[in-house]
């Protein structure tokens, strides 16, 4: 049986929370009775005007504090709690006479189809008595406790703003740091390549995931995936040297298995390193051939035309450093169809809380035999919305 539809501006209305409703530049669209009541306004009073001009104050650090608060849920989309302001309401039946009132306000993003902010629910919660309790009687220590309280959660809130600045800024860094670490692909003489990068929910937009596309100087391709265990700046700082060293070394030794031979090497000596997967590809297009290595990194997925799918995982060894002793890694090859697709990644594409990594693989290989010979850009866009929004995740997509 269908439920009869919800009338939500009915429930609105009748809320107990004193409510505005504004749109993105902070207009009043909207204003329920228990606001209109709690500030002795009418919706007429109210309607269409700038917030600040329907309630100019006194005093501008407060109005500041309102104005940033709401930018913060624009930019965030989340909830966000002001600073207690003070705030004088005419009273109804004196006019002329105001009243002392003290608020706290708290803003609420509703978002749109696309998840941007459409509306801002302004509520009120209305803290006077909590200020002024006891009237004109109060014992004058509790009074002046309680002002320096209220006096105390303004300093705190302001503190708050420069610990926000702050991150803001820290993102800023942390996003020039991961586009001089990951810049786009080089672009290939005969192939396509597409690459995509999404950090884990809650990190700095920097992780220890990296990839590399390199044009070698004897025609081949070099196409590599790591990932540097943790998040945040330090993760993104080992896997700086790491991405670094490995393209180096694909340069000036013999195949994959040499250069992550030097890599394993390397790693032993930076902090952080260890337990680091990675895995390299030589793509040598006139031979068809692809020749890989693996340290303890899930193994390369290769689409035939066919819609048939591959791991090459016949070239595992164990992370980086991982082994008491250093001894030589392994290397394989095998050969592949023009129109083919290889995709390597990171272990956030195919790995899921409680659930068996064979699934994980398993997904990719169903969604690669479906749409495999896809344009690679939007491949490359489909691959990277199956990844896990808790861990950091890289792909690359090369069609051969």
């Amino acid at each position: 049986m269908k439920e009869p539809g919800i009338d939500y501006h009915t429930i609105f209305e009748a809320s107990p929370s004193a409510m505005l409703v504004l749109n993105s530049v902070f207009v009043i669209l909207d204003a329920n009775l228990s606001y209109q009541n709690l500030v002795g306004r009418t919706r007429d009073e109210l309607m269409g005007r700038y917030v600040f001009d329907a309630f100019p104050q006194d005093n501008e650090s407060e109005m500041e504090d309102q104005k940033a608060s709401m930018r913060r849920v624009l930019e965030s989309r989340a909830q966000d709690v002001a600073g207690p302001v003070r705030h004088d309401v005419e009273e109804p039946d004196r006019p002329g006479v105001f009243a002392e009132r003290y608020w706290s306000p708290i803003n609420a993003p509703v978002l749109d189809s696309d998840g941007q902010v459409a509306l801002i629910v302004h509520r009120l919660e209305e803290i006077t008595d909590l200020v002024r309790a006891g009237g004109p009687d109060v014992d004058h220590r509790r009074r002046q406790m309680e002002l320096e309280l209220y006096a105390r959660s303004r300093e705190l809130q302001q503190v708050n703003e420069r610990l926000r600045q702050a991150n803001a800024r820290e993102r800023q860094i942390a996003l020039a740091l991961q586009d001089s670490m990951l810049p786009a692909p080089q672009a290939l003489a005969r192939h396509q390549a597409a690459v995509r990068y999404r950090p884990a929910v809650h990190t700095l937009n920097v992780c220890g995931d990296w990839y590399d596309v390199t044009q070698l100087s004897n025609g081949k391709y070099a196409v590599a995936v790591g990932d540097v265990v943790g998040h945040g700046l330090a993760a993104a700082g080992v896997m700086g040297q790491l991405r670094s060293a490995l393209s180096a070394a694909i340069r000036v030794v013999g195949g994959p298995a040499s250069a992550l031979d030097g890599l394993d090497l390397y790693a032993r000596s930076v902090e952080g390193a260890l337990s680091t997967t990675a895995v390299q590809t030589i793509i040598a297009w006139a031979d068809h051939r692809i020749t890989y290595s693996s340290a303890g990194h899930p193994p390369p997925a290769l689409a035939d035309p066919d819609g048939t799918v591959r791991f090459l995982d016949q070239a595992t060894d164990p992370p980086l450093g991982a082994s008491l002793e250093h001894t030589p890694r392994p290397q394989a090859s095998t050969t592949y169809a023009d129109g083919a697709t290889l995709v390597l990644y990171t272990d956030g594409l195919i790995e899921r809380r409680g659930e068996d990594i064979d699934q994980g693989l398993q997904r990719l290989a169903d969604h690669l035999a479906r749409h495999g010979n896809g344009q690679v850009e939007a491949l490359a866009d489909e691959l990277i919305d199956l990844s896990s929004a808790t861990d950091d995740t890289a792909v690359v997509v090369v069609r051969l």
